[in-house]
This record gives structure tokens, C-alpha cells and sequence, in this order.
């Protein structure tokens, strides 16, 4: 199958007005040559100004709000593409991130993709907002099939920083990521949404560094509705085959390697998939 078009989402950990950072970031964006992207933690006033300068072959939006970090979506010129921003990601909370719904058409046919950088924190209060966003991600999916047509019509995937990082409650009420992970894939397959999670190259897409006492966590995630195909990258753990590649620390060859990529870059690998038509 042919290449429709590539993707690529990063968290770049409080982008602010660091030139020698933005011009890393530039440069390693490039190098993956998406043909649309979406970038988490944007603060500076800068940023915009500068990408727009840096990457003359694409077009830009950025969210507007009262939060202090937003998403930024490039999108390579000559592609077709419609950019949203959908306000009710915030779940109601006015300093929360809105979703960037991005509807790309090619070869005639439309494709939904929403970025998202969830509510963190394993608390109540971050469990709580990022349970509700995940449900009106699937649930926007309903919304799309009766745009389309009916059922299983939308070309549809949500994707970002979901930051799926379980629940932290006294009493034996905890639960870790992988359990939150299990609910929200168990809620994708079902008939009324036909979703799955999309496997990567490397499980954990997080890191503070090897020196740190947290652990790696599995944070960024793709989730496409089932009548989609993509590309396959290898795992290089287990050869197992995988549609999403992740991209950044998790490529280094050493621990001193991999924090120093953190420190130059970002706490995030990059997720680059391609979607096949």
C-alpha cells in the first residue's frame, strides 16, 4: 500500500524562547519530514514566530486560550487540510488545552485527526479530567461516522500526550498505568467505536533521565479507528512489528546518551507513524 501521508506528535518539555532549543527542535523535526505535526508545551510568545520562519514549507495554527501551554499543528503546503480547535477537551476546566481536530483530504477522501495533551497527574482531579477527555475522544468518533455517512464510516484517530499514568489513592484503591491502559483499550474495541491503540517501537515514550528514581513511563499513544492501515517499523526488543516509531532518547545508545538528549531536547520521544492508502 502507498503512503497517504506521515504524522508526527512531541512533547517538547515548556518550549519557551530558547533559540539554540528551537533550533534543535526545528532540525530534528525536519529530519522526520512529516507532512503534518503537532508540538505539546508550547509557552513561549516566540515560538510561533520563529517555526514559521524556520519551516517555510509548512502552515501553522496554534490554540489561543487562558492556558499556559498550547499545541501547535504544522501542516506541509500543498497538503489539503481543515485545522479546529475543539474547546470541549477542556472538560469544562478553562485552563486545560483544547483539542486540535486537523482534517486532512487526500485522494477524496477525509481523514480526522485529534491531537491531544491530556490531563496529568495520578491524583483525583487528573484522573478525573483525563478519564473524561479519553471518553469524548471515542465519543467524537460517533460524531464523525453520522458526518460521514453512518457507522465505521470516519477515518478517524485521536493521538498525543494522553499521559496515562494510573491512579495514586490510599486503601488499595491504586491502580498503575497498564490498567488504565487495559480500560481505555477494552472501551476502543467496542463495536460502537471499532478503535485500537496503535503498538510502537518502544513502550515507554517518557523519561526524566537515568539518574532519576521515577521509572520510564508509557505517556503518548495513538489510537486509530479500525478501517485505517499503516506502516510497519520493527521492535528492536522483540522483532515484533509495530505502526508507530518512536523517535529521540529512546534511540540512544547509552543512559549518558539519553539524558543527554533530554537535556538538549525534550523528556519525550517523538511518535512518527504513516498512514497508508
Amino acid at each position: 500500500m502507498a503512503k497517504a501521508f506521515s504524522v508526527a506528535s512531541w512533547n517538547v518539555e515548556h518550549f519557551k524562547d530558547d533559540p539554540s532549543r528551537v533550533g534543535r527542535v526545528v532540525e530534528f523535526m525536519n529530519s522526520q519530514s512529516p507532512d503534518v505535526f503537532g508540538l505539546y508545551e508550547v509557552e513561549g510568545a516566540t515560538i510561533f514566530a520563529e517555526l514559521v520562519q524556520r519551516m517555510p514549507g509548512y502552515t501553522f495554527q496554534i490554540t489561543e486560550g487562558l492556558e499556559t501551554q498550547e499545541i501547535l499543528i504544522g501542516v506541509r503546503k500543498g497538503l489539503t487540510a481543515f485545522i479546529t480547535q475543539k474547546t470541549e477537551f477542556r472538560s469544562g476546566t478553562t485552563h486545560m488545552r483544547p483539542g486540535q481536530l486537523v482534517t486532512v483530504n487526500k485522494n477524496g477522501l477525509n481523514y480526522s485527526l485529534l491531537f491531544l495533551h491530556l490531563a496529568s497527574g495520578p491524583d483525583p482531579r487528573g484522573m478525573g479530567l483525563r478519564d473524561d477527555m479519553l471518553q469524548r475522544a471515542l465519543d467524537f468518533r460517533r460524531e464523525l461516522d453520522k458526518a460521514y455517512g453512518g457507522p465505521g464510516q470516519a477515518r478517524y484517530l485521536f493521538l498525543g500526550d494522553l499521559n496515562t499514568m494510573g491512579f495514586d489513592y490510599p486503601f488499595g484503591r491504586a491502580f498503575d498505568a497498564g490498567v488504565e491502559l487495559q480500560k481505555w483499550d477494552r472501551e476502543a474495541r467496542k463495536s460502537r467505536y471499532a478503535m485500537r491503540r496503535l503498538s510502537k517501537t518502544h513502550d515507554a515514550s517518557w523519561s526524566n533521565g537515568s539518574r532519576s528514581g521515577l521509572a520510564p513511563a508509557n505517556l503518548d499513544h495513538v489510537f486509530a479507528s479500525s478501517n485505517l492501515a499503516f506502516r510497519s517499523f520493527r521492535r528492536p526488543l522483540d522483532g515484533l512489528e509495530a505502526q508507530v516509531a518512536l523517535r529521540g532518547w529512546v534511540e540512544a545508545a547509552t543512559p549518558a546518551a539519553a539524558d543527554a538528549w533530554i537535556r538538549d531536547y525534550s523528556d519525550h520521544s517523538l511518535m512518527y507513524f504513516e498512514v497508508q492508502a
